[in-house]
């Protein structure tokens, strides 16, 4: 008798391991492809080609731009319609600029591997304060409470825009698993818009899961609309898309690309 319980058990045992097992496979298997995010060019402008362009935010009818490269870092003002700077600090040249973001009156800027975050006067663009971090700076936006930074992994961090202390972390992923180099950021109805560096991608995720739940693929744009402007011999990085900003007034983005000739304005269908 104990032994035919013992096999009873044993069988009922195995049968919630393989119950479990194959719960596992159906949740891995429910991952599925992004959808393609489909879109339209509504409008080209010139964008600056000396803009090696980390940070792109649209606030109170304006664009507003973070470059990167020692020693040409800067945060503009600039015009949509000319490419060229309104209003402009440079940064010190041992600081590479890296994504910005516009709360509550402040611009936020981050730089890639110096550790610190820079904040300035929205208006007069005056620093009035700075935080430091650990790891690199790549992406930042907000959605209206928190910041949102990312670091070249998968992870994208939400801060305390006071303190600047990490509030929660959420790790991009796909279908094909983490996602890796998320980059410059917009955060928009709930969502977050990424470039993807190296790759002229850019993908819609949920920041409450990091799941990614779209992409749309603009490798083919800069060749239309500006043939021949970046040529074989320049460096991949030099080439890349990345530049995200959103007119919630308008409902367009603006995207462009490092050192890029033009901005374009795109609607996502």
């Amino acid at each position: 008798m104990k032994y035919t319980l013992t096999l009873i058990f044993l069988l009922g045992l195995l049968a919630g391991c393989k119950s479990k097992t194959e719960d596992n496979k159906e949740d891995a298997n429910a991952i599925t492809v992004p959808a393609v995010l489909s879109y339209s060019i509504t409008n080209v402008y010139p964008h600056n080609t000396g803009s090696y362009t980390e940070g792109l935010e649209w606030h109170d009818s304006t664009l507003y731009e973070s470059t990167g490269n020692y020693g040409q870092s800067k945060l503009a003002r600039v015009s949509l319609h000319t490419g060229k700077d309104i209003q402009k600090i440079d940064l010190a040249k041992e600081y590479f600029g890296e994504g910005i973001t516009v709360l509550n009156g402040k611009i936020y800027q981050l730089t890639y591997q110096e550790k610190k975050c820079f904040v300035y006067d929205f208006k007069t663009f005056k620093k009035i304060g700075e935080f430091t971090y650990t790891g690199e700076g790549w992406g930042m936006t907000n959605d209206g409470k928190y910041l949102i930074m990312n670091d070249s992994s998968n992870n994208i961090y939400f801060r305390d825009p006071e303190t600047f202390q990490v509030v929660k972390s959420v790790g991009v992923y796909d279908n094909n698993g983490p996602l890796a180099m998320i980059n410059e950021m917009e955060y928009v109805n709930g969502f977050i818009y990424s470039n993807v560096y190296t790759k002229n991608d850019i993908v819609k995720i949920d920041p409450a899961t990091g799941r990614v739940l779209a992409k749309a693929d603009f490798s083919y744009v800069l060749n239309k609309y500006a043939p021949g402007a970046i040529s074989d011999d320049d460096q991949i990085n030099k080439s890349v898309l990345n530049g995200i900003a959103y007119d919630s007034i308008g409902k367009r983005f603006f995207i462009t690309g490092k050192n890029w000739p033009k901005m374009f304005e795109v609607k996502f269908n």
